[in-house]
């Protein structure tokens, strides 16, 4: 099985190209497949600053959060 940094919240971020929910470009989730384990782990060594660098955050609840949430309240 290949990692991958996917959340399910697949929105590109127009103006730096990137996914609200994992930080990818369309290109890199488009090869992620195709991509040699050395340049996917420096795909994923990158993601948290550009999440960091994205303006605004998804409206919507991810699968994970909504998990995390329900594991919390005891659903």
């Amino acid at each position: 099985m290949i990692e991958s940094p996917c959340i399910l919240v697949c929105a590109i971020d127009i103006k730096t190209g990137y996914c609200f929910g994992c930080g990818r470009t369309r290109e890199e989730i488009g090869a992620w497949t195709i991509m040699s384990p050395d340049n996917r782990r420096t795909v994923m060594a990158g993601l948290p600053a550009r999440l960091e660098a994205l303006e605004r955050r998804p409206r919507r609840e991810t699968r994970r959060t909504r998990m995390a949430r329900e594991k919390e309240q005891g659903v």
